[in-house]
């Protein structure tokens, strides 16, 4: 059986992970997951991915990040939230991008140009629907 909205799986297996503690997550791949998945690596909020060529369906193993001592650790991703959904798309102008968190957090949009930040959005002047936020 398919599942209805994909992003918003993965994004749920993250938070859930994370929150048990887990070093890894393993999620099934898509180009636009992947996407994600780049970005999160380069923003830091995860250690490293890879992607592992099972089949029928590649998946992608995504090692969490945590800060602090043993006892004291946390996950560096606190909160995650799928805004565009399937039932209800929502779009941004590039004067609209949100400020997540007042800049501490990221806004990931599928634009023309691919899947960027907010930042990177605002930079390039293009708007876009609007994937998610973490912070």
């Amino acid at each position: 059986m398919s599942n209805p909205d994909p992003i918003a799986d993965m994004l749920t297996r993250i938070r859930n992970a994370s929150m048990a503690g887990h070093s890894y997550v393993a999620v099934p791949s898509s180009k636009t997951k992947l996407a994600i998945v780049r970005i999160l690596k380069d923003e830091g909020y995860i250690q490293d991915f890879v992607v592992t060529g099972d089949r029928p369906q590649p998946m992608i193993r995504i090692w969490l990040k945590y800060v602090g001592e043993r006892r004291e650790r946390r996950p560096m991703i606190t909160g995650l939230k799928r805004v565009s959904k399937p039932g209800c798309r929502v779009y941004v102008k590039k004067e609209r991008i949100p400020w997540v968190l007042s800049g501490m957090g990221i806004a990931i949009l599928s634009t023309s140009k691919g899947v960027v930040t907010g930042q990177q959005a605002r930079r390039l002047n293009i708007g876009g629907e609007l994937l998610c936020y973490v912070w």
